[in-house]
């Protein structure tokens, strides 16, 4: 099986301080992958260093088998990887069909182009459509994205990741601040939008996390201790005393 992200001997310190130390990881295509972890752990820091937010100290990452350590985020993009965040990143002042719009643009070639009428971009238009039903959001369509519940607002910020087409999807906490419900309802979201392709994500719901991941990879002081399948993960001793707070036995 081919692999959509290779993770070789990763480090990341700032200052004197080592926040990531070694890391190896290799996430074949098409798999969902959570990584979980105490808080500290250096989970985000992990997500920032694969989207290119942050440089590597040491180490490379493949994405789709071709190097992309030092490549700015926008770069990365284009290349298959598109990202959420743990705060929100929306328009709030342009509707649910402009917010997703402005993510499909750039995919379709029309870049920084000032003499296409957008009314008039039937494959945009069609696909931001396509991507408004997905989500479940088609008949919000011209709603102001700020004026939005915060699980709305969640799902749009899914449609804005997957409107691109990416085929490496990084979704950090998806359904944090989210009630029992609204979990259900996205937990099914992001199952469906990560059909066929690969999602990587950071939760802390371990609920979602088991329900979601095909495997999961432990992160503790910026090392992975262990990554497997769910069921050995839940009963892996090193895991539950490093993550659970329970004596290893």
């Amino acid at each position: 099986m081919s692999t959509a992200i290779e993770l070789k001997g990763i480090t990341k310190s700032f200052g004197n301080t080592a926040i990531i130390r070694g890391v190896n990881l290799a996430i074949p295509r098409g798999e969902r992958h959570a990584i979980i972890g105490p808080n500290g752990a250096g989970k985000s820091t992990l997500f920032n260093l694969i989207s290119g937010r942050y440089p590597v100290t040491q180490g490379e990452i493949l994405l789709n088998g071709e190097v992309v350590t030092g490549l700015k985020p926008f770069q990365i993009n284009r290349k298959g990887l598109s990202r959420s965040f743990q705060i929100t990143n929306i328009f709030p002042r342009m509707s649910v069909f402009e917010n997703i719009r402005c993510a499909v643009l750039w995919t379709l070639g029309y870049k920084y182009s000032f003499w296409h009428r957008l009314g008039g971009l039937k494959d945009a238009n069609l696909r931001t459509e396509e991507v408004m039903e997905s989500i479940g959001l088609k008949a919000r369509r011209d709603t102001l994205a700020g004026v939005l519940s915060y699980a709305e607002q969640r799902a749009l910020e899914i449609g804005i990741t997957i409107a691109g087409g990416a085929g490496v999807i990084l979704l950090d906490e998806p359904t944090a601040g989210m009630s029992r419900t609204e979990t259900a309802d996205a937990v099914e979201l992001i199952r469906k939008v990560s059909q066929g392709k690969t999602l990587i994500m950071v939760e802390h719901d371990m609920g979602v996390v088991f329900d979601l991941a095909d495997r999961i990879s432990v992160l503790v002081y910026g090392e992975v201790i262990a990554s497997d399948k769910p069921e050995n993960i839940r009963g892996n001793p090193a895991v539950q005393e490093a993550y659970l707070g329970t004596e290893a036995h």
